[in-house]
């Protein structure tokens, strides 16, 4: 009788563990598929259209030093998810004109530029641990530093290598923005000549040239493109 009880108690026990086990394993396996889940869709109405996952949203999040992401807020996943919209659209038009791949140099530019915004590498792949890399060296972190070069190559192609600032943008520029600006911040101080400030001028006009063309594109992209939020966060 004794023996009874006793192969039934063990008989419970296991049952117990398996059942915790399963639990366990179904509550890992539905934090994955959160984690994985479909956020957004960017198409052009031709191929195949681009897809956002959440994960997305965490790996583009983990780059920003300045932002939580054990738990991330909804307020800077949004953000995330509207900067990956515009990335999808400009790899969408990146692929009408063919160009050649980022080259090793440029990525690993790239990874030093994001790194140099942390106190170490360590910290940064502490950080990219909690969003599933192992390091920088990680392949997918490598495909998606390749992705990011591969956009700015194509917006310094397509926006940046095409404007053109004269030097009676610059003059202009120097009168009525710099000068006033400069005695404001420095009264009394002597006025640097336009020459001196030429190279500044220039590189500010041509920035402001870029992010406005940019802007342009991206309202006429969005009024063309199909995209569809499929989950909020």
């Amino acid at each position: 009788m004794k023996r009874k009880k006793s192969d039934s108690r063990r008989f419970l026990n296991c049952l117990s563990i398996f059942v915790l086990l399963f639990i366990l394993f179904s509550a890992n396996t539905q934090a994955q598929q959160v984690v994985d889940k479909t956020v957004a869709t960017v198409g052009d109405g031709v191929g195949v259209p681009e897809l956002i996952t959440y994960s997305d949203l965490l790996w583009q999040l983990a780059l920003d030093s300045d932002v939580p992401i054990n738990p991330p807020t909804s307020d800077d996943l949004n953000r995330a998810l509207q900067l990956l919209i515009n990335q999808r659209l400009f790899a969408l038009e990146a692929e009408r004109v063919p160009r050649g791949a980022p080259t090793e140099k440029q990525i690993k530019a790239e990874i030093e530029r994001i790194l140099a915004q942390f106190p170490s590498t360590a910290e940064f792949e502490k950080r990219l641990r909690l969003v599933g890399f192992d390091s920088i060296n990680d392949d997918n972190f490598q495909q998606i530093m390749a992705r990011r070069v591969a956009i700015e190559n194509y917006l310094d192609f397509r926006f940046r290598s095409f404007v053109v600032i004269t030097p009676e943008d610059e003059a202009k520029y120097y009168r009525e923005v710099y000068t006033p600006e400069f005695r404001r911040k420095n009264p009394g101080l002597l006025l640097p000549p336009l020459d001196q400030k030429r190279l500044q001028i220039n590189r500010t006009l041509t920035e402001e040239k870029v992010a406005s063309d940019i802007e342009e594109f991206l309202d006429d992209a969005k009024r063309r493109a199909e995209i569809i939020v499929l989950s909020e966060v």
